[in-house]
């Protein structure tokens, strides 16, 4: 195949595809690529070349795939709708159905309005994955876009290639994993690093470079001991060195602390066979050669990981002491773990390419079935990818049942994660566990082989709110709640209505005052629920949070404080308006549209950017920024007059404190865990505190640190929350100060 440092023209990928497909419909290939030069004919790439070259490369890397010729032709059309005048319609009617979908499939959703870009790119992740669940080739032909990007991204600018590679390496590589495209996943990872932590990549790189003749000739000594022994049976096969990735070295490094000079097993053999058989005999081969590094065998041939790999790995310790992974598969099993869906999906096969289909592949595909899922029940997009993240894209363990039955969960799943796996009636009625014959707590993470089963109890009063907080997998969580959505309605309507005072009370503002003229039935309108009481449910089962609610109800009751038309402000303003020329926005902030105003930001509410902000204008201090909600300007009796509209100067480059408060179980260790988390977010704390309520065995550690967003803050409480034993983070937002 050739590189992207080479012309690709039409006639390499038809060439390349009569070499797999000799049958395939050239003319549909040729006939996409005529439109797709003419539609992007007045177009260039930031490297200067034509546009053009972009598809004929993603076209190329699917053939390496040996994709159908539909897919083919939908990866050169592929960005005409999105770049270009034509619309989906006039594909459907150029080229069929099935190319149309494709393309539309992998079309961003750039037309319609958003609040933030952020949002507008969740909605296009959701209909990529509605797509995808409906035709595995979308996400293919966008893997293949995504690695022609990421080849080509030095001709980005360094902000924009930080973005690109972050959001590579949290979607793309683990869809490239689910699917078993190693050979994309671990370029896809290596790009990544190139860009992400350049200074590590490189140096990786040079390292392995400099050692590369020293551990080639160990690996070629290994491989030909091998040979002998093979030679000695007569069995046939294929021994080849592997050089390890970039990041899977890198990742090494960093799970275990060790500086590149520690990790001796930068490079691996690979045996391929004929047969099954074939292997377990290689494998005793091996281990009567050298002898095995206890824990380190693993067996994915009668248990295949779920995007269908297989393979025996074991690491030995070799004559001169040093340990070497060895791999051993078969051929077919080889081109799975290199082309994964790609190696065995046949696309002409009527049924065959829908998630519902009955193939040998449904059980393999049916994390699509789940990614719908998980649409239906978060309606709020950040919800749902971090449910992505956490119940996708995260890695996984695999655990059996006492029949011996195979069950892959979420990584730092326990028992009731397990419970509800298998049923949700189990889940229910579960009041304790068994790993691998011991009894074993509710919240013990389950590691890979345990054997579990599940104690159930039909006459226990259902799960505990508790379990909510320990839980791994989003799905276990949504099951839990809809029972108490359906089990404690009477409960859940209080529940919710006290916590609904309680926020309101944390957040300086009388719940009465908020709640007249009918202010809460307005909040459940716009959230489509019927009354006030199921609002007040929904908040109690956890099916709505808190803040959503306050948030909203908060915004009617400034609007109805606004209602009196404000005066002329400009008199005011003129006061506090600098007598020089002017200056940078103080604390990034523009007052009116203008800077060089004096302004200061409360320190009643700590605004950040990314919140909604007003000003209220001082006597003698100029201009006071809040948060739009901040109830010390909002309270009854306060000169709304002198309400104004200010905002972020998004030029800006500061940092702002933010302080957060933790309430976790307090336990030995949690401290050390929550700081680590933040250290790895490159997030500076600049104080820390915690007190402990011995009375129920829990902690609050109340911690400030800065940052230029909100965005950055919710990542890492988002980031906090997933911690085991954490149960809240919230942003402190005191309320202590009568600051104006």
């Amino acid at each position: 195949m050739k590189t992207d440092n080479m012309d690709i023209t039409i006639d390499d990928i038809i060439n390349t595809v009569k070499s797999y497909n000799p049958q395939a419909n050239f003319d549909l290939i040729t006939k996409a690529y005529n439109l797709a030069y003419e539609a992007h004919a007045d177009q260039k790439r930031i490297s200067g070349e034509m546009y053009i070259t972009h598809p004929l490369h993603v076209a190329m890397i699917l053939t390496d795939l040996h994709i159908d010729e539909v897919t083919i032709a939908a990866a050169l059309l592929h960005d005409v709708v999105e770049d270009t005048i034509y619309t989906i319609e006039q594909m459907k009617e150029l080229f069929g159905e099935e190319v149309a979908m494709l393309i539309d499939g992998v079309t961003k959703l750039s037309k319609m309005k958003y609040k933030s870009k952020e949002d507008q790119q969740l909605e296009t992740y959701r209909k990529m994955f509605l797509a995808m669940a409906k035709d595995i080739r979308v996400i293919m032909i966008k893997l293949a876009d995504r690695l022609h990007n990421m080849r080509t991204l030095k001709y980005m600018r360094e902000e924009k290639q930080k973005r690109i590679a972050k959001e590579t390496l949290e979607v793309y590589a683990p869809l490239a994993n689910r699917l078993g495209i190693s050979n994309i996943k671990w370029e896809l990872e290596d790009l990544c690093l190139r860009y992400l932590e350049p200074e590590t990549y490189y140096d990786l790189v040079d390292k392995v470079n400099q050692k590369r003749e020293e551990r080639q000739g160990f690996i070629n000594d290994a491989v030909a001991k091998i040979q002998q022994e093979f030679d000695k049976i007569h069995l046939k096969g294929e021994i080849k060195g592997r050089a390890k990735h970039f990041y899977s070295i890198y990742r090494k490094m960093k799970k275990s602390n060790k500086d590149i000079s520690d990790i001796f097993d930068l490079l691996a053999v690979r045996v391929l066979v004929q047969t099954i058989p074939d292997c377990y005999t290689v494998l005793g081969i091996i281990h009567a050669m050298w002898k095995p590094l206890p824990g380190r065998f693993k067996d994915y041939i009668a248990v295949p990981k779920t995007n269908g790999y297989q393979s025996l790995h074991t690491t030995v310790i070799t004559d001169n002491g040093l340990p070497l992974e060895i791999q051993i598969r078969t051929f077919a099993m080889h081109a799975i773990s290199e082309y994964g869906i790609a190696a065995h999906w046949k696309y002409k096969e009527a049924g065959n390419k829908s998630i519902g289909a009955n193939s040998e592949y449904d059980k393999k595909l049916s994390w699509l079935r789940q990614m719908i899922t998980l649409q239906d029940e978060f309606s709020d997009p950040r919800e749902y990818f971090e449910a992505l993240k956490i119940d996708i894209f995260s890695d996984e363990v695999f655990v059996y049942t006492p029949r011996g039955d195979v069950i892959n969960l979420p990584k730092g799943s326990n028992p009731i994660d397990f419970a509800y796996h298998i049923h949700t009636d189990i889940g229910n009625h579960c009041v304790g566990a068994k790993v691998n014959g011991k009894i074993v707590p509710l919240e013990y993470t389950l590691q890979n082989g345990d054997i579990v089963s599940v104690i159930t109890n039909k006459q226990n009063n259902g799960p505990s709110p508790d379990w909510l907080n320990i839980v791994a997998s989003s799905q276990t969580r949504t099951k839990i709640r809809q029972w108490f959505k359906k089990q404690r309605r009477e409960e859940n309507i209080s529940r919710g209505l006290e916590l609904l005072e309680n926020e309101a009370k944390h957040l300086g503002y009388n719940f009465k005052d908020l709640a007249k003229n009918d202010r809460l039935l307005q909040v459940a309108q716009k959230l489509n629920i019927q009354n006030t009481d199921d609002m007040f449910a929904s908040i109690g089962f956890g099916g709505i949070t808190v803040n959503s609610i306050m948030s909203k109800l908060i915004a009617f009751y400034k609007k109805d404080l606004q209602e009196i038309t404000p005066p002329d402000i400009s008199q005011m303003l003129e006061k506090i308006k600098p007598k020089t020329s002017k200056k940078k926005a103080s604390h990034g902030i523009l007052v009116e549209g203008e800077d060089g105003f004096l302004v200061h930001l409360a320190k009643c509410c700590n605004p950040i950017p990314g919140d909604q902000i007003i000003g209220y204008i001082t006597r003698g201090r100029g201009v006071s920024v809040h948060r739009a909600d901040c109830p010390n300007v909002l309270r009854e009796g306060n000169d709304m007059m002198r309400v104004i509209d200010v905002n972020w100067d998004i030029s800006t480059d500061q940092s702002y404190p933010v302080t957060i408060e933790v309430g976790c179980y307090d336990r030995q260790g949690i401290l050390t865990e929550i700081i680590a988390r933040i250290s790895d977010a490159k997030i500076n704390i600049e104080n820390i505190s915690s007190r402990s309520i011995p009375s129920n065995k829990t902690a609050v550690m109340t911690i400030t640190f800065h940052t230029k967003n909100l965005a950055r803050a919710e990542q890492l409480m988002n980031t906090l929350r997933r911690l085991k034993d954490v149960y809240s983070v919230r942003r402190n937002l005191s309320s202590s100060a009568k600051e104006k």
